[in-house]
C-alpha cells in the first residue's frame, strides 16, 4: 500500500494520469457525435491525417515544440475532414470511400515528411516518430495546459451548440427544414473530432487514437438511449480507461501507456457489450431463452384448447404422448410450468394409465386470449 501511494505521488505519473484523464474526457464526449453519425472511421482518418501536420509543425518551429506540432496536426486533420465532406457532397463517392482516400493519402504524406525530417540531421527531431504510437512519459506539466485548453474549448463548444449538434446527428433533414446551417454544423462537429485527436497524439499516438474516439462512445451507447447520458458515460469511461492505463504503465515498468489505455477501454467495451441491460449479449441470450419458453407454453395451451373445442368437451383430457407427438418434443416441462401458473392440471383417464392433462378455467381464458391475438395479427 505504501509503495502504491509513493508511486501515485510521483510527479511524472501524476502528469501522465492527468493527461490521460483529459484525453478520456475530450475523446469520450466528441467521439459520441462521430459514432451517432455513423462515421466511426472518421477518427481513424483524422488521426492518420494528423501525422503530416506533426511534421509540418516541426518544420515550421524548427524544434520539437508541442504547441506548433499540435497546431499543425489540427490544421491537417481539419483539412482532411473538409476534403472528406467535399468528396461526399461534390462527387459520387460514399462516406467510407472518401474516408479511405483521405486516410491513405494523408498518412502517406506524413510518412514521406517524417522520412525527410529524419534525413535532415536535425538533432531536435529525436523522438518525433513517437507520435506514431505515443510517448506519454514525455508529457510535461506545461503540455497539460495546452491539452487542457483545447479540451475546455471543445467541451464549451459542445455545450453552446448542444441542441444543434443533437438535431443534426439524429435528423439532418429536419434540421435543414428548420433553416439550420447543417453543412457548417457538420464541419464544426468534424473539426471537433480533429481536436480530440490532437489532444491524444502525444498520449496514444496516431495509430491508436481511433480507439479513443470510438470505443468510449460505443461502450456508453450500450447502457443508455439518451444522448446526454451517453455523453456523460462516454466521458467517464474514457477517463477511467486513461487513468487505469497510466497507472498500469507506471506499476509495470517497460509497458507503454498508450496501448494500455486502449486495452483498458477495450475491456470496458467488452464488458458493456456483454452485460449492459437490454442491449448486452447475455441479456439478449436470456431474453431469447425466455421467449422460447413462453412460445412453447403458448403452443401447448392453444393445442389443448383446440383439442377440447374439437371434442366439444371443455374438460377433455389430452394424453401426454399425443402432445409430445404433435409438438415433436417432450412437453412435460412445459406442462409443469403451465401447472405452476394454474393454467393446466394433470388428470386420470380410466382405463388408460398414461398421464393426461386438461385446461383449467384460467387456462381456457388464456388460450382464448392467445387465439384472439393470433387472429388479430393475421
Amino acid at each position: 500500500m505504501a509503495d502504491m501511494l509513493d508511486l501515485l505521488s510521483d510527479y511524472t505519473i501524476q502528469t501522465v494520469a492527468m493527461g490521460a484523464a483529459l484525453l478520456g474526457v475530450s475523446s469520450g464526449v466528441l467521439g459520441c457525435f462521430a459514432v451517432l453519425r455513423r462515421q466511426s472511421l472518421l477518427g481513424d482518418t483524422l488521426s492518420h491525417a494528423a501525422l503530416p501536420g506533426v511534421c509540418l509543425g516541426f518544420l515550421v518551429a524548427g524544434t520539437r515544440d508541442l504547441g506548433s506540432i499540435l497546431a499543425g496536426a489540427l490544421v491537417t486533420g481539419a483539412a482532411a475532414a473538409l476534403v472528406v465532406l467535399a468528396l461526399t457532397r461534390l462527387s459520387r463517392l460514399k462516406t467510407d470511400a472518401a474516408l479511405g482516400v483521405a486516410l491513405s493519402v494523408s498518412f502517406a504524406l506524413g510518412v514521406v515528411l517524417l522520412t525527410y525530417i529524419q534525413g535532415t540531421g536535425n538533432a531536435s527531431q529525436g523522438g518525433l516518430n513517437s507520435f506514431l504510437f505515443g510517448q506519454a512519459a514525455a508529457i510535461l506539466r506545461s503540455d497539460l495546459w495546452i491539452m487542457g485548453g483545447i479540451a475546455a474549448a471543445s467541451l464549451a463548444l459542445v455545450a453552446a451548440l448542444w441542441k444543434e449538434f443533437k438535431l443534426v446527428s439524429f435528423d439532418p433533414g429536419f434540421a435543414t427544414s428548420l433553416g439550420l446551417p447543417v453543412v457548417v454544423i457538420e464541419i464544426t462537429m468534424t473539426v471537433m473530432v480533429a481536436l480530440a485527436v490532437v489532444i491524444g497524439l502525444q498520449m496514444v499516438g496516431v495509430v491508436l487514437m481511433t480507439a479513443m474516439i470510438v470505443a468510449p462512445a460505443v461502450a456508453a451507447r450500450q447502457w443508455t438511449r439518451r444522448l446526454g447520458s451517453m455523453v456523460v458515460l462516454s466521458a467517464v469511461f474514457g477517463t477511467v480507461a486513461g487513468v487505469a492505463g497510466a497507472t498500469l504503465s507506471a506499476t509495470a515498468r517497460g509497458l507503454s501507456t498508450g496501448p494500455l489505455i486502449v486495452l483498458a477501454i477495450s475491456a470496458i467495451v467488452f464488458v458493456s457489450l456483454l452485460l449492459s441491460p437490454e442491449r448486452g449479449l447475455l441479456w439478449e441470450m436470456a431474453r431469447r431463452w425466455r421467449d422460447r419458453r413462453s412460445l412453447r407454453g403458448r403452443q401447448v395451451l392453444t393445442t389443448l384448447h383446440a383439442m377440447a373445442a374439437e371434442h366439444g368437451d371443455r374438460s377433455y383430457p389430452a394424453e401426454l404422448g399425443s402432445l409430445d407427438t404433435y409438438h415433436g418434443t417432450d412437453t412435460r416441462r412445459v406442462l409443469a410450468r403451465l401447472e405452476q401458473r394454474g393454467l393446466v392440471r394433470p388428470v386420470t383417464h380410466a382405463p388408460e394409465t398414461t398421464p393426461h392433462w386438461e385446461l383449467t378455467p384460467s387456462g381456457h381464458v388464456e388460450a382464448r386470449r392467445l387465439a384472439a391475438d393470433i387472429e388479430g395479427h393475421q
